[in-house]
């Protein structure tokens, strides 16, 4: 039998850009974060194949009802400590299997990153006013981006290994603020880990009491420090983050039992108010069912707005 074909919709950068809307982002990756919790996404773990200075990781899943998707993502150091996350999602048909769209996976992943990260702060810190933002890369400003488009008001400051670079990210927003790492943390209720760090940029006695901590970098080593591990109620968008080595588990939560981590889904779709007056860590190593729904909106978006060229292979 002849499987079946239909044209596939080639988003490129610009493409995928126009087609990423953060908020329609963020609602898709809450969904996916609530069904991960609820045990109905197939995931395997990510597998990476290394390189001397990077890797090329493989992220396919399956979320009912959202689609099917794997996505191809390079993740290479660069000088200063800084790193790049380049490659596509390919995503497909979830009743026949047929080819839908290939999407530049840069743009994809810095905001369905962005997303998960917001959707712990609305989950464990609702009520948070001052926001740190730690980085001046790309997902740094794509945190950013997201807080800008919230209907809630915050007070932000940008803090990062590289002053100069933060200023200039901060001059892109309105009423954004930078500080050195340490200032901007202090009185943070929020700190927004966004770098490419291989050692902490926070410590836990600059957090204040009941600060949330997003961390979201970290690929290639420590983002956080231990004794905010230690201290910190944990959540994670699945159990692997501990119970798997990296790059598929994070490099802070090796070792970690865990009975200590709490899923953000659950959280999320449980609702009610987040612990009183303690410290939570939300430690995200990506999944591949936040890519899916993300790239299901873009795709849907996509669509709607005439983007990309149709191809036939």
């Amino acid at each position: 039998m002849t499987p079946p074909t239909s044209p596939v919709l080639i988003l490129d950068a610009i493409d995928t850009t126009a087609a990423v809307d953060p908020l329609e982002v963020l609602a898709a990756v809450r969904g996916a974060l609530v069904e991960i919790s609820r045990g109905t996404v197939s995931a395997p773990p990510r597998i990476a194949a290394r390189a001397p200075d990077g890797l090329l990781g493989c992220m396919p899943a399956y979320v009912p009802g959202v689609g099917l998707a794997a996505k191809l993502v390079s993740v290479f150091e660069l000088a200063g400590g800084r790193s790049t996350h380049l490659g596509l999602v390919a995503v497909f048909d979830e009743k026949d299997g047929r080819p839908l769209a290939i999407m530049e996976a840069g743009r994809l992943t810095a905001v369905r990153t962005a997303a998960a990260a917001t959707a712990s702060m609305q989950a464990l810190a609702p009520d948070a006013r001052r926001v740190a933002v730690i980085g001046a890369g790309v997902q740094a400003r794509a945190q950013l981006e997201l807080l800008a488009a919230l209907p809630a008001s915050y007070d932000v400051v940008v803090g990062a290994r590289d002053p100069a670079a933060a200023r200039h990210l901060a001059s892109v927003f309105a009423d954004v603020a930078t500080d050195p790492i340490r200032e901007a943390v202090r009185d943070a209720d929020v700190v927004f880990c966004c770098t490419g760090a291989t050692t902490p940029v926070i410590q836990r006695d600059w957090l204040a009491p009941g600060a949330h901590v997003s961390s979201v970098g970290g690929s290639h080593g420590h983002e956080v420090d231990a004794a905010t591990v230690a201290d910190a109620d944990l959540y994670v968008e699945w159990l692997g983050a501990a119970a798997q080595a990296p790059p598929a588990g994070a490099h802070e939560l090796q070792g970690v039992s865990v009975d200590r981590l709490h899923l953000l889904g659950s959280s999320l779709e449980a609702g009610g108010p987040p612990p009183a007056e303690r410290l939570t860590l939300f430690k995200s190593t990506g999944h591949a069912a936040l890519d899916v729904a993300a790239a299901a909106a873009a795709h849907r978006r996509a669509r709607e707005h005439d983007l990309g060229r149709a191809l036939v292979f």
